[in-house]
Formats: C-alpha cells, sequence, structure tokens
C-alpha cells in the first residue's frame, strides 16, 4: 500500500481552536485547558483512503491574526498565486457547540467556500464533530496515484538494463 504525504497548514485567528482541532483529530481528545500555540506545533496521523494511506504532516501555526474571516480571503489570494496547483483548501467553522455564538453566519462562509471551490465543514473539537469528516473529505479531494508501482517524485524504480550487444566487428 502506497503512503502519501499530505502537508497541511492550519491558519485562523488565536482562539479559534486551530490546536483543538488537530488534537482531536491526531489524540482524539480535547483538553479544555489548552496552551495558545508559540510559533508552531506539528504533528502527524496516518489514514487509509482508497488503496492508499495519507500521512497527514500538520502545522498548526500560533494565530495572530484578528479578523480571521477577511484575512482568509487574503490568504487564499496568496495561495492561489504562490502555491500548488493542486492545493486544496478547507474551511472549519469550529466551536459549533457553543450554539448561536458566531462570527460568521454559515451561509456567508459556505457561499465563500463554494466561490473559491472549498471544502467548508462545521465542526466542534470539544464534542468531536466533523472533525474526522473534515480529513477524510481533504483525502478524498487528493486524485489516487494512477497505479501504485507509478513513478513518481519520492520513488524510482530501479531495472536490470540488457547487456551490451555482443557482436564484433569483422
Amino acid at each position: 500500500m502506497a503512503i502519501r504525504e499530505l502537508k497541511v497548514c492550519l491558519l485562523g485567528d488565536t482562539g479559534v481552536g486551530k490546536s483543538s482541532i488537530v488534537c482531536r483529530f491526531v489524540q482524539d481528545h480535547f483538553d479544555h485547558n489548552i496552551s495558545p500555540t508559540i510559533g508552531a506545533s506539528f504533528l502527524t496521523k496516518t489514514v487509509p483512503c482508497g488503496n492508499e494511506l495519507h500521512k497527514f504532516l500538520i502545522w498548526d501555526t500560533a494565530g495572530q491574526e484578528r479578523d480571521s474571516f477577511q484575512m482568509l480571503k487574503k490568504w487564499v489570494k496568496e495561495l492561489k498565486e504562490h502555491g500548488p496547483e493542486d492545493i486544496v483548501v478547507a474551511i472549519a467553522g469550529n466551536k459549533t457547540d457553543l450554539g448561536d455564538i458566531r462570527e460568521v453566519p454559515t451561509k456567508e462562509a459556505k457561499d465563500f467556500a463554494e466561490s473559491i471551490a472549498a471544502i467548508f465543514m462545521e465542526t466542534s473539537a470539544r464534542n468531536a464533530v466533523n472533525i474526522e469528516e473534515l480529513f477524510q473529505k481533504i483525502s478524498r479531494q487528493i486524485p489516487p496515484l494512477e497505479n501504485t508501482d507509478a513513478d513518481s517524485n519520492e520513488s524510482f524504480k530501479l531495472t536490470r538494463q540488457p547487456p551490451p550487444s555482443s557482436k564484433r566487428c569483422c
């Protein structure tokens, strides 16, 4: 079974639950007293996806921005201009467990996600709502390798070359 590494970077304001989402996904744990991330933290989790294993390499960045949803539009523009062509963008509206206390209306977030062909999902790291599903949707957006034995940027095949011809002149 082929292992594919998927690089994930979580962006957002301080306190939106980036670390809690990662902790819930990787360790299936929620810490009510989680400390703010300083700089960035790095975690991994490998999950099956079809005939492959997807190893998520997750960078959880320290949130310093304000008004994450407005900054999201800037980040997406930067990613489209400078990121890989096949980038998968996912937007998580976290903390659904808090009820009607929300910063961004669901319709506005859905409409924006649709306009940029992004995944959108409302989540609750506290209650484990849609966390696994979010990462599964990301996995499913990655096109499968056509042939698990096919050459890729990260692997190569060694083959035996036929011996040189033993024809002699004259």
